[in-house]
């Protein structure tokens, strides 16, 4: 499923979060959105869920407008997990990632074997199958984000937006995470605090003051030009020898 944007402004008190913000996401793509603290990564991602109105300009969803859709059928094509994302205390791991099948429910569809499979196959994606039982206030904030991933991919989107979901994570989970997202066959764009975990992305986008300074392949876009520009660091390009990637090893400017 194809993702656009077209000439997005979103503001807030008179304060532009977004100039003139353009660009698409092919079907099957991984894109990665990087940028400094306050960049605009985290509001255009609001924007392309539908939960943030454009002021100006509009999202495609496979070329149909966004603001032109039923809010049920924007749930059943887009999941976002957001960085600060909250669920009520008083709930159990397992009926936490159960709302991801809320939009798919309905009174001629009520909750089913399938359902039950689909929670289940999510829980074990991202590792937390064993704690199905346990309360939500019990667990970790790693762990609590791997539930609302898991809630995510309950949802079963075709398109997958994720504002830098390893943030809470070890690195082994960090790892898991970013490899099952890569694995998946949905359209996936995802906003990265890490440059080397960008590298993995098919294409990157670079957010700088609201707008959209760079886009392309992450080794023509992650230049010691653009990494000075928008991050004020040097930067060392360096082979992995397990596997020939580059690997960027970063250096303050004073």
């Amino acid at each position: 499923m194809r993702l656009a944007a077209q000439h997005i402004d979103w503001a807030v008190h008179g304060h532009r979060l977004l100039d003139d913000v353009s660009l698409a996401v092919e079907p099957g793509e991984t894109f990665g959105l990087i940028g400094p603290n306050g960049s605009g990564k985290t509001t255009l991602l609001r924007v392309l869920a539908g939960l943030r109105k454009p002021k100006r300009g509009r999202v495609l969803i496979d070329e149909q407008p966004m603001n032109a859709m039923p809010q049920r059928d924007i749930a059943r094509s887009i999941a976002f997990v957001e960085q600060q994302a909250e669920t009520l205390e008083r709930i159990h791991v397992r009926d936490a990632v159960a709302l991801g099948r809320t939009p798919f429910l309905s009174a001629l569809q009520p909750w089913s074997d399938e359902d039950d499979a689909i929670v289940s196959r999510a829980l074990d994606d991202v590792d937390m199958k064993h704690m199905a039982e346990r309360l939500w206030h019990t667990l970790s904030g790693g762990e609590r984000q791997r539930i609302h991933i898991a809630r995510a991919l309950a949802q079963q989107p075709r398109i997958l937006l994720l504002d830098e979901p390893t943030n809470h994570l070890d690195i082994r989970h960090q790892l898991s995470i970013l490899q099952l997202v890569r694995e998946l066959p949905v359209t996936v764009i995802i906003a990265l605090h890490d440059l080397n975990q960008a590298m993995g992305c098919d294409r990157i986008g670079v957010m700088e003051a609201g707008q959209l300074v760079d886009l392309g392949e992450p080794q023509s876009v992650l230049n010691a030009d653009r990494l000075y520009r928008t991050f004020g660091v040097h930067v060392d390009f360096l082979v992995d020898p397990a596997d020939q990637r580059p690997v960027m090893r970063f250096r303050n400017t004073h």
